[in-house]
């Protein structure tokens, strides 16, 4: 079964909306689930996600440990020990990144590069009548994509060599895109109906 790309980009952040709603016990039985079907379906992509984005998780644990006041975790370091209340709301935002990205790699292997850009440019639909805004969105998109692509693929090198790369000319040839388009379907009603009823029943 196939889903519109737009539906299963906005059941992805209703998803990531409805684990900031669910207190700890639900929020660890959501998560591993999330992260239990990532490890089975998109397992290559996840470990990606988490290698790019492992410094930031570490960093957002230790704050939220050492600057959320409450009860030493070890008494003999004072004011030098995390708090167990900041612990526990570091462990619950980790949680919560964990299990959107474990979403977003799952969404990422789903939908080709075409699909993305043509779920946001469905979704942004409403900004139709501000005068191309879709488009040059869809376009800008589009390259930002290629050209990212390309530099990761031209090998580990410099921050500095990869900047200079990217800003350099090219001296490719102007093409033209063609954005394919989907119709929606029961099925994505289904989705999106069972989503918004979760997100209701987590308020």
């Amino acid at each position: 079964m196939r889903f519109h790309p737009a539906t299963q980009i906005f059941v992805w952040c209703l998803l990531v909306a409805i684990l900031q709603l669910l207190k700890f016990n639900a929020l660890l039985l959501a998560a591993g689930l999330v992260l239990l079907c990532a490890l089975a379906v998109s397992r290559h992509k996840f470990a990606q996600l988490l290698r790019r984005t492992r410094w930031i998780m570490l960093s957002l644990l230790l704050i939220y440990a050492w600057s959320t006041p409450g009860a030493a975790l070890y008494e003999p370091f004072g004011a030098f020990s995390p708090s167990r209340e900041g612990l526990l709301d570091g462990l619950s935002q980790l949680l919560r990144l964990l299990a959107a990205l474990a979403a977003l790699a799952m969404l990422l292997d789903r939908l080709h590069r075409m699909q993305l850009i043509s779920g946001l440019y469905t979704l942004f639909a409403p900004l139709q009548w501000m005068g191309g805004v879709r488009e040059r969105f869809a376009v800008r998109l589009a390259l930002t994509l290629h050209y990212a692509e390309a530099a990761m693929l031209r090998g580990k090198r410099g921050w500095r060599e990869t900047l200079d790369g990217l800003l350099e000319p090219h001296g490719e040839p102007t093409r033209e895109m063609e954005l394919p388009l989907y119709r929606f379907g029961y099925a994505d009603a289904l989705l999106l109906g069972l989503a918004l009823l979760l997100l209701w029943w987590s308020l």
